[in-house]
């Protein structure tokens, strides 16, 4: 069985066989719940289709669990998580669907189960709900992670041990301090020395005053 899964896994036949499930199962409940007694032609096909709807599901879980082996380490967590659980719902929806198509064929073949017809009608259409919800996840993991397209392969695939703290920043350019100069208090006037005040060399210099003499002149 392992050589048969390797030997379909390149052909990636999940989508294929996943919207016949979808669209045989949709199809089957909604003509069976508009179906009249008058038209027993509609009652027979809704049959046929669920039959052929549970084989499908069938079809769409085991390719799902072939592609589900060839993505799954390359995927991240988070949609490791939604493969889970989509992966899950599909296991319950095949079971689940085998059983309504045997409850559709004895409905319709034996007189004393027809009585149960709208006890069936509503578990199948809780059945498609939530096979609308299997089919969210799925295109969740397709149109937002990637999952079996380019876009995944081309993506880096998250390390659990790497943390924000742990992430080295850029190279930057390294930031340049200035040091003011010092300016002085005080400006020394144009002229004056530099010297301190209480300095000798800082004090002015006398200059000589000529005082007028007492004395009258000879000369008179």
């Amino acid at each position: 069985m392992d050589q048969v899964f390797k030997i379909l896994q390149p052909y990636q036949l999940h989508p294929v066989v996943d919207h016949f499930s979808v669209a045989l199962l949709f199809v089957a409940v909604l003509i069976d719940l508009f179906a009249s007694p008058t038209r027993i032609w509609l009652r027979y096909t809704a049959v046929l289709l669920m039959i052929l709807g549970a084989i499908a599901a069938g079809g769409s879980y085991l390719t799902g669990d072939i592609e589900a082996d060839r993505i799954w380490n390359a995927l991240g967590q988070p949609a490791r998580d939604v493969l889970h659980r989509h992966a899950q719902l599909g296991e319950y929806l095949a079971i689940a669907f085998g059983v309504l198509a045997i409850w559709r064929l004895m409905i319709q073949a034996l007189g004393f189960m027809a009585g149960s017809r709208p006890i069936y009608i509503i578990v199948a259409l809780l059945a498609i709900a939530t096979l609308g919800y299997q089919s969210h996840l799925g295109g969740v993991l397709v149109y937002e992670y990637g999952a079996g397209t380019a876009l995944m392969a081309a993506a880096p695939v998250p390390s659990e041990a790497a943390s924000p703290a742990a992430e080295v920043s850029p190279a930057g350019p390294i930031p340049t301090v200035s040091v003011p100069t010092a300016m002085p208090t005080s400006t020394p006037l144009m002229g004056t020395p530099s010297a301190p005040i209480n300095s000798p060399a800082s004090m002015p210099t006398p200059v000589p005053t000529i005082q007028p003499s007492a004395a009258p002149s000879a000369s008179m």
